[in-house]
C-alpha cells in the first residue's frame, strides 16, 4: 500500500458533506489516514484542504484558516436552516429596490467584529446535543452567541440598483456562519432573507484554482500521477510564525526536546523548520517553565 503524506486541495462538489469526500477517497487511495480540515456544508461547493498521512497531524492548525467566499442573498423569503436546503418560514414581498450605495453602506455595518447567533441548523453541541438534532425534534433551546471578525464584505455584481437577488463576497475567521450573514443582512435591509447559493473560494492560502475534482484526481490515479495533486506539508503553516534552527537543534527538535526560547518566536504557538525548508514540529511556550519552550506536535519522523 502506497503511503501518501501531504495536503489536498479538493473542490467539494455540492450535495457531498465534507465526510462524503473523505470517504470517496479513502476508497479511492485505498488507504484510510486522510482527515478534513473543517466542514462545508452538503449545498456550498469549493475549497475543501483534506490532509494525507503525516498531514493528519496538522489538521487542527488548518481549522485556524481565515475563509473566503462568494454567494447569493435572497430577500423575501426566510427558512429553517437559513438557506435553500430549508422550508419556508416567513415570506414578504419586496416593495422596493435597493440602490449599490445602499447596499455597500449595509455590508460596511457588518465588517470588523460581529456578533452571530449560531444557526439551529448546526453541529454546535448545547448540554452535549448538537443544534440540529433539536431541531429536528422541534425542541427550542437557547443558542450561542460568537464573536467573528469580517476582514471585507463586497458587492460583487456591476448592477446599480438590485432586488431580490444580493451577490457577494466575503472575507471572513474561522467560525463564521455566512448563512446566518446572509439572514442578518436581510433584516437590517428590512426582510426576511436566506442564503441562496455559497462558493468556498478560499481557506488559509488554498484557492479554487489549486483544487482538484474528484473527476481530476481519478485520472491521475490511472496513469499513476496522484501524487501531483499533494502540497507539502508546509503549505498548511504559512499562517504560522516561523522558526528555521541549525542542524544540532533541528535533531533535538525531533527527539521532542524542552528548549531555551532564545532565538524562537515570541509567540505562543509557531512552526520549527530545518535549514531544508521541512517542518520539524509545531512549538509553544512551555507553561510551567518560563523562558522555555516544548512540543505541541512532533511532525518529523525520527531516523
Amino acid at each position: 500500500m502506497i503511503d501518501y503524506n501531504g495536503l489536498l486541495p479538493l473542490y467539494k462538489p455540492r450535495g457531498m458533506t465534507s465526510h462524503d469526500c473523505v470517504a470517496r477517497l479513502r476508497k479511492l487511495l485505498k488507504f484510510k489516514k486522510i482527515g478534513h480540515t473543517g466542514t462545508l456544508d452538503p449545498e456550498v461547493d469549493g475549497v475543501l484542504v483534506l490532509c494525507l498521512g503525516r498531514a493528519t497531524k496538522i489538521a487542527q492548525y488548518l481549522l485556524e484558516f481565515n475563509k473566503a467566499y462568494e454567494g447569493t442573498i435572497r430577500l423575501g423569503t426566510a427558512t429553517t436552516t437559513e438557506d435553500e436546503a430549508g422550508a419556508v418560514t416567513e415570506s414578504r414581498e419586496l416593495g422596493e429596490d435597493f440602490s449599490r450605495r445602499d447596499l455597500e453602506q449595509v455590508f460596511q455595518s457588518f465588517t470588523g467584529n460581529v456578533r452571530q447567533t449560531v444557526p439551529i441548523y448546526s453541529a454546535v453541541k448545547v448540554n452535549g446535543k448538537k443544534l440540529y438534532e433539536y431541531a429536528r425534534e422541534g425542541l427550542s433551546v437557547a443558542r450561542p452567541v460568537r464573536e467573528i471578525h469580517i476582514y471585507e464584505l463586497k458587492l460583487t455584481g456591476n448592477a446599480e440598483v438590485y432586488r431580490s437577488d444580493i451577490p457577494f463576497f466575503v472575507s471572513c475567521s474561522k467560525g463564521t456562519y455566512v448563512r446566518t450573514l446572509a439572514v442578518d443582512i436581510g433584516r437590517k435591509l428590512g426582510y426576511p432573507a436566506h442564503l441562496k447559493s455559497l462558493t468556498r473560494v478560499q481557506a488559509g492560502s488554498f484557492t479554487l484554482a489549486d483544487c482538484w475534482s474528484f473527476d481530476r484526481i481519478e485520472s491521475l490515479l490511472d496513469s499513476g500521477h496522484f501524487c501531483d495533486c499533494l502540497k507539502p506539508i508546509e503549505c498548511g503553516l504559512s499562517h504560522m510564525d516561523k522558526w528555521t534552527v541549525d542542524d544540532r537543534t533541528a535533531e533535538e527538535v525531533v527527539h521532542g526536546a524542552v528548549l531555551p526560547q532564545a532565538d524562537a518566536p515570541d509567540s505562543p504557538l509557531f512552526a520549527v523548520f530545518d535549514r531544508n525548508h521541512c517542518c520539524l514540529a509545531i512549538y509553544e511556550r512551555h507553561p510551567v517553565k518560563k523562558g522555555f519552550i516544548k512540543p505541541r506536535k512532533v511532525l518529523a519522523v525520527r531516523a
